[in-house]
């Protein structure tokens, strides 16, 4: 059956740029896959992390022109796209895990534990292979980063960067950004439509007996994929059918138009594998949602909340946005029915409230368009922000010194 099963490093190679794949091992045991289109000089990096259900795919789907992740490597950035666990690798370092034991985690280990060791693992990249290329980086190094690195994030991944940047500091330890950027974040969703708020009540009614037979939702067979993967195909070769699929989903998730149909068809979605979420992901958004509040996982009791938090309730992130101290650009689809703006201008609303240097702008996106669709203004306009990052002294340095250089030339060319 043709399907298409290439892999994120066939569509960056095909396409003639470098690809490199970084193990990487969380403290919790999970074994993660960090893909990088590495340009080991760079003094700016851009660490790039998907939603739920997608993965480093969805960077680079649209080709050269289209796609974040190429569109900053030509910028001359160099590009680490980010999995979080259960998604492109399945790997643990207990190889006798059982699948309960492996899919016991929640949105708290994705800030926590997968963002912390991604980034932990570029800092360390970056810092060897920037002493290779230049030797005398040492003294740089001990006094700040020798690099600037930035965050591009996408719905769930938003919120866990957010979670990350805070846990970080409330524990005093280096987050290593210089900025966030991120596309219609996860975090609020109090305001959403009567479907996921039929599904919110349904899925904290029976989520004690579920938790029990559910550790995850995906397609566990490869039959199963393969047979979704062709009704995908079929969808795609028979427009009226397709038109009607497409129009149920889009009811079901109250009207948000993004084509989730193509997206059913792109080559994250194959026979060989799919994105899977696990039950306390799910879990957990159904609880921001039921609470208002953004904060961490609530682990049912108050005793079960004092041993992780020290606290009977779950850290409000909400309420801690006061830590955050790096710049923040946040963006909203007004056709996006799934995060909907109003959810995004409440983190806008709630930072600026904490004094956080925080921007917001719209566009007229529905969820998927983030990242699925070929979005020119969303690319210019991502590329925009991270120019805003200070250069680091010795960027400026050098950019001082070829001013210097270019007007030396000017006066020697000088006809008197």
């Amino acid at each position: 059956m043709n399907t298409d099963t290439r892999t994120c490093q066939d569509v960056i190679t095909e396409l003639g740029y470098p690809y490199e794949a970084i193990r990487v091992i969380t403290s919790d045991g999970y074994v993660l896959v960090l893909e990088r289109i590495p340009r080991r000089d760079a003094r700016k990096a851009v660490f790039l992390q998907h939603g739920v259900l997608d993965s480093s795919m969805g960077w680079v789907s649209n080709g050269v022109v289209g796609s974040p992740a190429f569109a900053a490597y030509d910028q001359g950035y160099d590009v680490f796209l980010g999995n979080f666990r259960g998604l492109v690798s399945r790997d643990h370092v207990n190889k006798n895990i059982s699948s309960k034991e492996f899919w016991r985690y929640s949105i708290n280990e994705h800030g926590t534990e997968d963002i912390p060791a991604m980034i932990e693992k570029i800092h360390e990249i970056k810092t060897t292979e920037l002493k290779l290329c230049q030797p005398n980086i040492d003294e740089e190094i001990n006094q700040e980063e020798p690099y600037k690195l930035c965050a591009i994030c996408h719905s769930l991944g938003g919120a866990a960067i957010l979670m990350y940047v805070i846990t970080r500091k409330i524990k005093e330890k280096p987050h290593r950004l210089s900025r966030l950027i991120l596309l219609s974040p996860a975090g609020f969703h109090e305001d959403s439509n009567l479907g996921f708020t039929i599904v919110e009540y349904i899925f904290l009614f029976i989520s004690p007996v579920l938790a029990r037979i559910v550790p995850a939702f995906y397609i566990p067979t490869r039959f199963f994929r393969m047979l979704l993967n062709k009704l995908a195909r079929d969808f795609h070769n028979y427009p009226a059918l397709g038109g009607l699929v497409q129009t149920l989903m889009s009811y079901v998730v109250g009207g948000d138009s993004s084509n989730w149909v193509g997206v059913l068809g792109l080559p994250h979605y194959n026979m060989n594998d799919m994105p899977a979420v696990s039950f306390r992901v799910a879990q957990h958004l159904a609880q921001i949602k039921h609470t208002g509040k953004f904060r961490m996982y609530d682990y049912g009791s108050r005793s079960a909340n004092m041993e992780v938090y020290g606290s009977p309730e779950p850290l409000d992130l909400g309420e801690s946005y006061k830590f955050i101290d790096v710049p923040v650009d946040l963006v909203a689809g007004r056709n996006d029915k799934v995060i909907r703006s109003s959810m995004v201008k409440k983190h806008y609303n709630v930072m600026r409230d904490a004094e956080v240097d925080v921007s917001f702008n719209e566009f007229e996106y529905a969820h998927l368009d983030f990242t699925f669709s070929h979005r020119e203004e969303l690319l210019r306009y991502v590329m925009s922000r991270l120019l805003l990052v200070k250069q680091t002294p010795v960027q400026q340095r050098q950019t001082s010194q070829k001013g210097m250089k270019l007007k030396k030339k000017k006066k020697e060319g000088t006809v008197v």
